[in-house]
């Protein structure tokens, strides 16, 4: 084959006539499946799985199962990334997505091995789209949600990082916006240190448990179709093909019919949004001034501030952080809805939901990333009025109250600065 065959055959569409059904019947508003690079990785690991145990049941033969292989691991290298347009989101419990890899990997194995191979008969053999949409998701979601897991520990990181730097560094600590006593700037930054680490484990953690897939449950459950033991057989090939501990599921008709799982990642996520917007919003109110505000922090000024005031600087980084995680919420309330929209044996909303975990995961990536590098790692504790607001510290007054009694320390504070006191 010539060079320029070559070019001409890999150019050529391998999908079929149910992938262009698809993208005529559900136009592109958003995401498509092969924007969603692992997505298309997981699902050619979940057909290359298939095909080797199906070789080893003797539903595929040799020359089949590895025409099937060898399209399957030229999509998983990243080839035929255009030949998935199928809308990521789109009725039918994902069937155009799993229709869509069908067609290409056929395509591209007919050409291989010199055979027919039907997308539904050869590639989709002992498989239904209920279980191998949910089993290309659940690796899917395994993958993506290491990377805002690493963002949030970066974001911890940054914050022991000034926890040590200011260790000594003394501010009015207040509660209800009121003065209390002082603190260090060293023992708010690990409190910040501490709940981003803990956020980033409980997202870790709850999307731990999409470990189990339900590959073999077939149309709702029963494993009808496919050969005695398959979905075991190709959990432990998945296994092998992405490092993971991966097993099928325990119960498979509850895998297909609950997506419950998938509300603990998204409150996961929210949670994780929710933590790190609070503490841009203390540094958004810390940084107030630099004459009429808290001026405790300074944060690094990124941007003009205004477009009429001169030399006005904005908090934008702590804004930035708080806008996310109202889009991470409104996210986790779409998760919320497609998992209670579960009927009967299936629940078909899966689709919406693998775009609203992504996107989860993408601002919760972008808010913590960009705090980290943007704000947490420039800001300083030489605020323009952080040593004259410690003067309101109450530190006397309680230490007061605990050997003379709350009543007398109150009195005295009440006595106002000519008796030692402060006036109310």
């Amino acid at each position: 084959m010539t060079a320029e065959m070559d070019v001409t055959t890999a150019r050529r569409q391998l999908y079929g006539p149910q992938t262009e059904l698809g993208v005529q019947n559900f136009p592109v508003r958003g995401r498509t499946f092969g924007d969603l690079v692992p997505f298309v990785r997981n699902y050619a690991r979940v057909k290359l799985a298939a095909a080797r145990v199906n070789r080893a049941s003797g539903v595929l033969d040799e020359a089949r199962c590895d025409a099937i292989v060898t399209a399957c691991q030229e999509v998983i290298a990243g080839e035929h990334a255009d030949q998935f347009p199928t809308p990521l989101v789109h009725g039918g419990g994902g069937t155009t997505a799993n229709m869509n890899v069908n067609e290409v990997i056929a395509a591209r194995a007919s050409a291989i091995g010199g055979v027919e191979i039907h997308p539904n008969d050869h590639v989709n053999a002992s498989q239904s789209t209920n279980d191998t949409y949910p089993t290309a998701m659940a690796l899917t979601i395994l993958d993506l949600v290491q990377v805002p897991v690493a963002a949030l520990r970066e974001l911890s990181a940054a914050f022991a990082d000034k926890a040590a730097e200011f260790d000594r560094t003394p501010h009015l600590g207040r509660t209800c916006l009121q003065d209390a006593v002082a603190l260090t700037a060293g023992d708010t930054h690990r409190g910040h240190a501490a709940v981003t680490s803990r956020v980033a484990a409980g997202l870790a953690d709850a999307a731990a448990a999409l470990s189990s897939v339900p590959i073999g449950a077939t149309a709702v459950g029963t494993g009808i179709g496919a050969p005695d033991g398959f979905g075991e057989r190709c959990a432990e090939v998945l296994a092998e093909l992405t490092g993971r501990p991966i097993t099928s599921a325990e119960n498979r008709y509850d895998s297909l019919a609950h997506l419950d799982p998938y509300s603990e990642i998204a409150a996961a996520g929210v949670r994780a949004a929710i933590a790190v917007a609070k503490i841009a919003a203390d540094f958004r109110i810390l940084s107030s001034g630099p004459h009429g505000g808290f001026g405790d922090l300074t944060i690094p000024a990124v941007q003009a501030g205004s477009s009429i005031m001169p030399a006005k600087v904005n908090p934008v980084i702590p804004e930035y952080v708080m806008q996310l995680s109202y889009r991470v919420r409104g996210q986790g309330l779409a998760v919320d809805c497609a998992v209670a929209a579960g009927e009967l044996e299936l629940n078909v909303m899966e689709p919406v939901v693998l775009d609203a975990l992504t996107s989860i995961f993408d601002d919760v990536t972008a808010a913590a990333e960009t705090f980290a590098r943007r704000c947490v790692n420039g800001l300083a504790w030489n605020g323009a009025h952080r040593e004259r607001n410690l003067t309101g510290a109450l530190d006397q007054w309680v230490e007061m109250a605990a050997t003379e009694g709350y009543e007398t320390a109150t009195g005295r504070l009440l006595e106002g600065p000519g008796s030692g006191g402060r006036t109310a």
